[in-house]
């Protein structure tokens, strides 16, 4: 199954009060295990940055204005994310930024079905702590070392990783290949071979089988296939 990961860096908290979007940062998963592709966008806001959002991601109006404005790249952000579920911590923000853009370019809003909130699997795995992405990482032993401010691209990687522990798909992960090189250690790589323990009926019928006997019985004995008959087995010299 396909999954997006996404994260967004805004200009504040609440876009009805006239924050903006100013980055997003998007990872593939296929079968929770990423692929490789990204989507990565800085926008320009159109406004000034406030000196509290500026200390959380660095990005400044002065860098954003040369960037392109959401209604440029709203098309190829859609494109990406396809109808695939989206995996967004505290998706409620971040979605409510992307559905403010969406509509003031007269777009369909994400519907709130396709989210897959990792804020609310986190605090009923782990009920009464913090579960900001910062404490996953260190729970799940994910290095987020070069984290040293927030941004996008970098978040949704490391919530793509999150993610898989958190539904415990990397456990099945390493079972699975645990199991599989025990498999080729005691068979010398063959794959294991399961008997059926009653053998299947026959799905040809007599009438069948008495046809079939019949037709090759018309190719004669210069049918091709008998250059290939086994030759007799010599018996052994007495």
């Amino acid at each position: 199954m396909r999954e997006i990961v996404l994260d967004t860096e805004t200009t504040g908290l609440d876009p009805l009060r006239g924050d903006r979007l100013v980055e997003i940062g998007c990872v593939e998963i296929f079968n929770r295990m990423p692929t490789g592709q990204t989507y990565h966008v800085y926008i320009n806001p159109e406004r000034d940055m406030p000196a509290e959002a500026f200390a959380v991601h660095g990005l400044s109006a002065e860098f954003l204005s040369t960037k392109p404005l959401f209604h440029e790249v709203a098309e190829e952000f859609l494109e990406f994310i396809g109808d695939a579920p989206l995996v967004i911590h505290n998706a409620s923000f971040d979605i409510s930024f992307i559905n403010a853009e969406l509509d003031r370019i007269k777009r369909e809003p994400i519907p709130r079905e396709r989210l897959v909130d990792t804020l609310l699997l986190a605090r009923r795995k782990h009920p009464g702590v913090s579960n900001r992405l910062d404490d996953l990482c260190s729970r799940y032993s994910i290095d987020n070392s070069h984290r040293t401010k927030h941004g996008a691209l970098l978040d949704s990687e490391l919530l793509a990783e999150v993610y898989v522990d958190l539904v415990g798909a990397r456990q099945s992960q390493l079972l699975l290949a645990s199991e599989t090189q025990e498999i080729r250690v005691n068979s010398a790589g063959d794959a294991p071979r399961r008997q059926r323990q009653v053998a299947l009926a026959p799905r040809l019928s007599d009438a069948e089988r008495e046809a079939h006997r019949a037709f090759i019985a018309t190719m004669g004995e210069k049918a091709i296939w008998n250059e290939y008959l086994a030759a007799p087995v010599a018996s052994p010299a007495g």
